[in-house]
């Protein structure tokens, strides 16, 4: 072997320290990876609307992933990527649907605080809150969740929170009527509004009649005490 092509073993440890150096200085100077939760959200957005669409069109029991992704048009792996477990992707998708609806409800309950509404306008603001909006995942997913949550604790709080915001908006209505201690009153017109929501639901009606009487013979009840 020639003088100019001569390899001793003391360079190629010099040449491996070198390069180990040069690695570690790259790996401390890296910018780390942003944590899923800062990632774009549009992907993320998608597949948490996808799961809503499925829980209502189908139920709790038809979410998978293969079923999700598709739903939402994107790779399973990008599903997986932001969700890596099935139990993940239900609580968010169900916690992402019950922040939509508690800022609707409220929204409709601070409408009714800041005028001096008829008895009329308040049960058009019933009917708002209670009408089916195709746009939103419909009725049947917040049933689906509420149901969910009595077998996951971690759901629990999310239904608590969806029932505190109706309770919220029954207070304003009752408010609105001049029916005293309106707080006092929200739960049992919560639990009437459930409860015609699970019927009609149930019977296939397709309209919420019968809701505005109910809602008064409450109101009447409540101002004779």
């Amino acid at each position: 072997m020639s003088e100019g092509n001569h390899f001793s073993a003391g360079d190629g440890v010099d040449d491996a320290a070198d390069d180990g150096r040069a690695a570690s200085t790259v790996a401390a100077t890296a910018t780390p990876a942003a944590p899923a939760e800062q990632q774009p959200t549009a992907t993320r957005d998608r597949i948490l609307q996808a799961t809503l669409r499925v829980v209502a069109a189908e139920g709790i029991g038809a979410v998978t992933n293969r079923r999700v992704a598709a739903e939402a048009g994107v790779a399973l792996g990008s599903l997986t990527y932001h969700f890596p477990s099935q139990t993940a992707l239900l609580r968010d998708s169900l916690l992402r649907y019950v922040e939509t609806e508690v800022a609707r409800i409220r929204a409709i309950a601070e409408q009714l605080r800041a005028t001096e509404p008829t008895p009329e306008q308040v049960a058009a603001a019933v009917e708002q809150l209670l009408d089916s909006d195709p746009t939103r995942p419909g009725e049947v997913a917040e049933l689906e969740l509420h149901l969910e949550a009595s077998r996951d604790p971690e759901l629990q709080e999310a239904s608590a929170r969806c029932f505190a915001a109706y309770e919220d908006f029954a207070a304003a209505v009752l408010e609105a009527l001049d029916v005293p201690e309106p707080t006092r009153h929200a739960r049992t017109v919560v639990a009437v509004l459930v409860g015609l929501t699970m019927r009609r639901l149930g019977t296939g009606a397709q309209d919420a009649r019968g809701t505005a009487d109910a809602l008064m013979t409450i109101v009447r009840g409540a101002q004779a005490d």
